[in-house]
């Protein structure tokens, strides 16, 4: 396995520090709101890479924190008219639900700030007493200019930087570029005991703190957006490694994420909330939206894609049931051409094979789930042309086994492949075939018995009355040599 190193701005073997273990780290929110789409892209992401080293048999020690407590957190509870405690619960839930309404897996361990102070401190402190920071009024302060390799991650050259994003101006820090370690309490703000007298944590060192103490002094891999790299994870680095430890050997960021090639911005109006984005969507279309692109490449999300990536999972969908019906259906003869059963066959190894070599080079997505793809063409083309016999319904099992561990890599399960059918079927039985009942798959069972009795008849008119009322719920019909199934159609969600 290779991945892009953003520290070297290289590809590297990934050599894990303990054989057959990951330790991974990775930036969680700010739970001041509901998380944007850009938010969701960098979690999937990151998600499938741990997803990835798990199906490759490694133990992932897999560590995201909550930052509960923060200057937006403190506005948020201002605008909102209640305390800063309530906003972090009220969006770390939202959060957390959010989380596992994608399929993100849950972290092995999710600190939250508030709850890792002592950790925070004990850094600081040692930062302090060694001379990387100092104290002005109860704030404390890294020497940004102590550290020697500071700007290596970004590639910044110290003399050419300026502070800013989430670095305050303030005329009584010894350089401008020096950030906050702890901020002394303000009237009516959250504050905690510290040595300096009361305040609460910087930013950055609360995630040095937390991937320190659950997953040591050094570890594996450190992962976040793109916009992160600077100064967020360029401080984490200085404050960490000036405080003496190894910390993170791998850095991974995300690409960033824009809406109709245009930056998401709340002034340009284009700001989407991911639960707004997923009453649009199925969960599992946007999850195969954002892994058409590798996670390193800027995304562009746009309505017209989201609608693409729905039609493109209904299409593995109904894949997926036509392989499920032709590994279970009685076949219309028992003579078979096993040459075209070895060949699925054959065609099931290139695909695990071009899977694990597009995700071991970086974590390439786009080129595992076009092998997906490949294989899903190949097997519909095999199901056309009319299989039948034991070896052709085995193939067909292999195959939909496969398709479905390939997509639980990529944290898109697809175990039911049955079609839940429209209620209107009922209706257009009673219309077609004077259909009393109540039960839907006995109501497309009606329709589709008449629709073979209307052909053999040469009752055209009949066979395309049902097909075109199929067609207004959402419903097609194929023909096979082991007779007529249904299946979704783009213009069902």
């Amino acid at each position: 396995m290779r991945l892009y190193n953003t520290l070297t701005r290289q590809k590297e073997q990934f050599i894990p520090i303990k054989p057959d273990e990951v330790g991974f780290y990775v930036c969680g929110p700010t739970v001041y709101n509901h998380i944007h789409i850009g938010n969701a892209r960098t979690f999937i992401s990151f998600d499938v890479i741990r997803r990835y080293f798990e199906y490759l048999g490694y133990q992932v020690n897999f560590i995201q924190n909550i930052t509960d407590v923060d200057d937006k957190i403190i506005n948020r509870a201002a605008e909102e008219g209640i305390t800063p405690d309530a906003v972090a619960k009220k969006y770390t839930e939202a959060f957390i639900q959010a989380m596992q309404t994608l399929g993100v897996k849950p972290p092995s361990q999710q600190p939250r700030a508030t709850e890792e102070l002592a950790a925070m401190i004990s850094i600081i402190k040692h930062l302090v007493d060694n001379g990387h920071a100092y104290v002005v009024d109860g704030d404390v302060y890294f020497a940004v200019r102590s550290y020697a390799d500071y700007g290596a991650l970004s590639g910044r050259n110290i003399d050419q930087l300026k502070s800013g994003a989430r670095v305050e101006v303030d005329e009584r820090k010894s350089d401008a570029l020096d950030f906050a370690l702890w901020k002394a309490a303000k009237p009516g703000e959250p504050a905690w005991d510290s040595p300096w007298g009361p305040g609460r944590p910087g930013w950055h060192i609360e995630c040095s703190a937390m991937s320190q103490r659950y997953l040591g002094e050094s570890f594996d891999i450190h992962g976040g957006g793109e916009d992160l790299i600077f100064p967020h994870h360029e401080n984490e680095i200085a404050q960490s490694k000036a405080a003496g430890n190894g910390f993170a050997r791998y850095w991974l960021h995300g690409g960033m994420l824009t809406i109709n090639e245009e930056k998401m911005s709340k002034s340009v109006g284009n700001f989407l909330l991911l639960k707004d984005v997923l009453n649009q969507v199925r969960p599992q279309a946007l999850r195969l939206l954002m892994l058409q692109s590798h996670y390193r490449s800027p995304f562009d999300y746009s309505p017209m894609r989201l609608d693409e990536a729905e039609s493109a999972l209904i299409r593995v969908e109904n894949a997926l049931r036509n392989l499920d019906w032709a590994a279970n259906a009685e076949p219309a003869f028992t003579t078979e051409d096993l040459g075209q059963a070895n060949q699925l066959h054959q065609q099931l190894q290139i695909t695990d094979q071009r899977f694990t070599e597009q995700m071991d080079d970086d974590f390439n997505t786009a080129g595992a789930v076009a092998a997906i793809y490949q294989l899903i063409s190949d097997a519909n083309t095999s199901i056309s042309s009319g299989l039948a016999g034991p070896a052709h319904a085995q193939a067909a099992s292999d195959t939909a086994a496969v398709i479905r561990r390939l997509l639980g890599v990529l944290g898109i399960d697809l175990v039911e492949a049955s079609i839940e059918l429209p209620a209107g079927i009922i209706a257009l039985a009673n219309e077609l075939t004077g259909f009393a009942g109540d039960n839907l798959d006995k109501a497309a069972a009606d329709l589709l018995a008449l629709r073979a009795f209307a052909r053999s008849t040469q009752d055209w008119q009949t066979a395309d009355a049902i097909r075109e009322g199929l067609s207004a719920l959402g419903l097609g019909i194929e023909d096979t040599a082991n007779g007529m199934r249904l299946f979704l159609t783009d213009r069902q969600s």
